[in-house]
């Protein structure tokens, strides 16, 4: 019987592709004061990591800097269990309780993932781990501390998947067609349905994610607000 793929092995491999797509593994995180359970980020340290986001990006409105904040958790979420899947299929079961993020981090979220369990790498399974245990709550948490719309930020979690098919086929040409196809499924299951369309020029959204409130921001290339 052939052996099923391993996701600490696959995670290893696809942190290669870039800093999205790296998740650390090492079981010692969990006992680290500064990897915190990332249920606490849809939690009680919400509000401290918008008012970071908020003073890094210079803005003074709470939901331009939550809008942001979910698009980079969503990023960082969808990464690199879309590249395990299509490259080892395998995918990595980030269970919120077992996934951490670093309290410190200037930059991109650092997520830790101390040996994770494998699922079959279908769609159903990808929607269920990111979305319905990770950005589920968290949409709820933001909405609940500042008025941002939920359609914006599954908006953002759409175009945050298919910047990540981007970078991952840009980086392993190989994986471009089975990557397309998964994302393509998973932009067919509601929350994720009708936040856009992805057509031969890439990704088009049908909402702002507000970036371009921010001092010196701009549109985006999937912007809503772009000229057709």
């Amino acid at each position: 019987m052939k052996d099923r793929p391993d996701p600490t092995a696959a995670l290893a491999d696809v942190a290669r592709i870039g800093p999205f797509f790296s998740v650390d593994t090492d079981p010692g995180i969990a006992g680290h004061p500064l990897w915190r359970p990332f249920t606490e980020l849809a939690g009680r340290a919400l509000p401290d990591q918008i008012a970071a986001v908020r003073a890094r990006l210079g803005t003074g409105e709470e939901r331009v800097a939550a809008s942001l904040l979910f698009q980079g958790i969503a990023g960082r979420l969808w990464s690199p269990v879309l590249a395990a899947a299509v490259e080892h299929g395998v995918l990595p079961d980030l269970d919120p309780a077992r996934t951490y993020w670093h309290a410190a981090s200037p930059g991109p979220v650092l997520l830790a993932a101390p040996e994770p369990p494998g699922l079959v790498a279908d769609a159903s399974a990808m929607h269920r781990v990111v979305v319905d245990r990770h950005l589920r709550p968290l949409v709820s948490a933001l909405r609940e501390v500042t008025p941002v719309a939920e359609g914006l930020l599954w908006g953002n979690a759409a175009s945050a998947l298919a910047g990540a098919l981007t970078v991952l086929a840009g980086a392993r040409p190989g994986s471009t067609a089975p990557a397309d196809r998964l994302v393509r499924e998973l932009l067919e299951v509601p929350p994720l349905r009708g936040t856009g369309e992805l057509g031969p020029r890439g990704f088009q959204r049908r909402s702002c994610c507000l970036y371009y409130r921010v001092p010196g921001g701009g549109l985006c290339g999937d912007c809503a607000l772009r000229e057709p």
